[in-house]
């Protein structure tokens, strides 16, 4: 078995991720850990999730449990996750990484450490319904062509940090790709006052921060006289959390380098 090391195990998402790879018969939570002034840490981490007594105390701190597991799962903050993929390449530790948020230097670091170092899947959704919808978003945007207008609207929880998501980014991204175009020349992320006709390249991504959304994400292909939306409805984090113990039971063993969900629901080609 694959033996899982939870990153951020008491936030919302690390609860989830670690309640995930315990029901996942091909991983065991072998550890989990919080920044060191986190009141969970001490805890048993399953009893401070809400899903039982897991065995696993949440430590404070990578530094003292890395060599207890094979893979890191993280879906912390962009800032950590350099530190952790750090001293994942110093130990040769496989990586999950979702979270969001990511600049384009820590990217290319990411990219660079894992070439020389590890095993590491990288991605802005882990969902098998978003990944879907990313490739059926790239597929319409190049069989419509320019002739449809493509906006994103993306809708998640009043505490999310970044904006846009991640997920509206790569939704970006794909319909880019699909149209020939670059989403960093014709991404538009504002639009306010008298802003003049919308132009033929741009794609709109727009974002709504409220409540406890969990994730909702929309891209509409406008064209004369009809249009076609793609969405996909997060009803919770197990969505999210399960596919990256999937991940985490795939990425175990791997050659060195970037992966993409992609690669682990087997989309490559798609």
């Amino acid at each position: 078995m694959t033996k899982v090391i939870v990153a951020g195990a008491a936030g919302r998402m690390g609860q989830r991720i670690s309640y995930m790879v315990t029901r996942n018969p091909e991983l065991e939570l072998a550890a989990a850990f919080e920044h060191a002034d986190n009141p969970a840490v001490g805890k048993d981490v399953g009893e401070n999730g809400g899903f039982g007594t897991a065995g696993v105390t949440i430590s404070p701190g990578l530094d003292g449990v890395i060599d207890q597991g094979d893979v890191i799962i993280d879906f912390t903050f962009h800032r950590a996750t350099m530190g952790f993929a750090r001293s994942a390449a110093a130990r040769n530790k496989a990586m999950v990484i979702g979270t969001t948020g990511l600049t384009t230097e820590e990217l290319d670091e990411l990219k660079t450490l894992a070439d020389g170092s590890f095993p590491c899947v990288q991605a802005p959704n882990m969902a098998v319904g978003v990944n879907v919808l990313f490739k059926l978003v790239e597929k319409t945007a190049a069989i419509l062509g320019d002739a449809y207008d493509v906006e994103i609207i993306e809708a998640h929880h009043r505490m999310k940090k970044d904006a846009p998501s991640g997920t509206a980014l790569k939704l970006g991204e794909m319909a880019a790709n699909g149209l020939g175009r670059e989403l960093a020349k014709v991404g538009v992320y504002e639009r306010h006052g008298i802003i003049g006709e919308r132009t033929d390249t741009e794609i709109g991504i727009q974002t709504i921060r409220a409540g406890d959304i969990v994730g909702e994400h929309t891209v509409y292909f406008a064209g004369a006289g009809e249009r076609i939306e793609l969405t996909h409805r997060a009803h919770s984090r197990d969505n999210f959390a399960r596919g990256a113990a999937v991940a985490a039971a795939w990425v175990a063993g791997r050659a060195n380098g970037m992966y993409s969900m992609f690669d682990v629901l087997g989309l490559t080609d798609f």
